[in-house]
């Protein structure tokens, strides 16, 4: 109902015929309950070949447009404000008819399906003219054709009582009949003064100043925008008043007409309308997210509060940013900015910004997802020279090309820090190991100079015995 009440439009009839691949000409099911429908129209234009409609719970006041549906089978209409059974002469193969909880007081209209021969079923339960005496026995006297009244089988010894004793119970239904248009005019009468003071009642309303139309007990009154605390107290008074009036709608004893339960839905309509306005009101617009100052300075900014790690790889000269973005969150959804100071990473909407220690190359950078962890890794290439001390960047290129030259001459003098001894030669002498191998023997032949007879006066000297050396 917050929709409103609805018309009967070839939209609405596409919308509910997708069985159908939306098509309606060739359409033999339809159904369009709950939907508020206040008028048929049309639909014997659009689906000449329906078999089945339904349309209960709907606020239908009168059965007509349907009398050239030739292939109707079956027809609901319970829980509608239908008064009176017609036009429905040209629904040739009319099988079962659905008319539970209506308003239907004249039931001698329903001579008017003699002229439906292939109709085996009626409902009319739950209508005043159920309540009158002799109603069965009415219905199954006029109605030959019938099989199952009110979803009881005709036995066929009722149907011949019935119409043995259908001259006096048709005397006796109209005069119920008579009684009850009276009364049904009194209702009507009454409804339509109710209808005229609460139109009274709101136009007075709309009177008052500052409610611009608008009752001035309604919910969505201007008490919801921040007032002083003066204020308060009226607007609580107010929300009260409206709160009672309610109460009071639902105790207040009406009646079961047509015009009752369009007033209730109405009602339920307008707190729906007044509801919905006072969500509107209580949703506060977000300003916009600022993630770069006035003075161009960018902000660190984690909107979608995911975690994340910032690694400077001096290996690679370049910054890795590892997002530990959503496993399953699909990639279209994700969108990546890399700025020379800054990167920016939009996830789902929300944004994600961090100021990056480094100048970095956005040409050169590079975002891919980890198959594991589904986590967004960007790889972002720093550029030549330190961005954090700008007086260097000045510099000119002799000066990086010098500094590259000079580089193997250091490692070079490192080299030569890293010996025992720089006094002493670095290859062995070859020149002084031959000496050492001179003086040896002269040595070993010096020592024979000793005669044996100085050491030991009985040593004989053998002369067949060779020398030891």
């Amino acid at each position: 109902m917050g929709r409103g009440f609805l018309s009967f439009t070839e939209d609405l009839i596409r919308r509910n015929a997708e069985h159908n691949d939306c098509v309606i000409f060739s359409l033999e099911e339809l159904s369009l309950h709950q939907q508020e429908i206040e008028r048929l129209e049309h639909i014997d234009k659009w689906c000449r070949d329906l078999k089945i409609l339904y349309l209960q719970n709907n606020l239908i006041g009168k059965i007509e447009n349907v009398g050239k549906l030739k292939k109707l089978e079956y027809l609901n209409l319970a829980l509608n404000n239908i008064e009176k059974i017609e036009n429905l002469e040209g629904c040739e193969w009319l099988t079962k008819l659905d008319l539970t909880v209506n308003f239907i007081g004249e039931l001698s209209s329903i001579k008017t399906l003699q002229h439906n021969i292939h109709l085996k079923e009626l409902f009319l339960m739950g209508n005043p003219c159920a309540d009158f005496d002799g109603y069965r026995q009415f219905v199954v006297a006029t109605l030959e054709q019938l099989k199952w009244l009110d979803g009881k089988e005709i036995e066929r010894s009722e149907r011949i009582q019935a119409l043995q004793n259908f001259p006096v119970i048709e005397q006796q239904i109209r005069e119920q009949e008579k009684a009850y248009c009276l009364k049904r005019a009194k209702d009507k009468e009454e409804a339509q003064r109710n209808l005229q003071e609460e139109e009274e009642k709101e136009a007075k309303a709309g009177s008052y100043p500052g409610f611009e139309g608008r009752s001035p007990f309604s919910v969505e009154s201007s008490c919801h925008v921040q007032a002083p605390e003066g204020q308060e107290g009226k607007c609580n008074q107010k929300k009260s008043k409206d709160s009672e009036d309610d109460l009071e709608f639902w105790n207040k004893p009406s009646l079961f007409t047509p015009e009752s339960r369009l007033e209730t839905l109405r009602h339920m309509e307008k707190q729906r309308k007044d509801q919905e306005k006072l969500s509107e009101k209580k949703k506060k617009v977000k300003p916009p997210r600022i993630l770069i100052t006035k003075d161009g300075k960018a902000l660190n900014v984690n909107d979608p509060k995911i975690d994340f790690s910032l690694k400077d790889d001096e290996k690679r000269n370049q910054i890795i940013l590892d997002l530990a973005v959503y496993r399953y969150l699909d990639t279209s959804l994700i969108d990546v900015d890399v700025q020379p100071t800054y990167v920016r990473v939009m996830v789902k909407g929300k944004p994600f910004q961090l100021v990056l220690p480094a100048e970095v190359k956005p040409d050169s950078s590079s975002a891919s997802r980890s198959q594991t962890t589904g986590h967004l890794v960007i790889c972002m290439p720093k550029v030549d020279g330190v961005i954090t001390g700008r007086r260097q960047t000045s510099k000119s290129e002799k000066s990086t090309s010098d500094s590259s030259r000079e580089r193997p001459n250091r490692r070079s003098k490192e080299i030569e820090k890293l010996e025992v001894d720089p006094s002493k030669h670095s290859f062995p002498d070859v020149a002084s190991i031959v000496q050492e191998k001179k003086h040896r023997p002269r040595r070993i032949q010096s020592e024979p100079k000793i005669t044996a007879s100085d050491e030991d006066p009985d040593f004989e000297d053998n002369p067949e015995v060779p020398p030891l050396i």
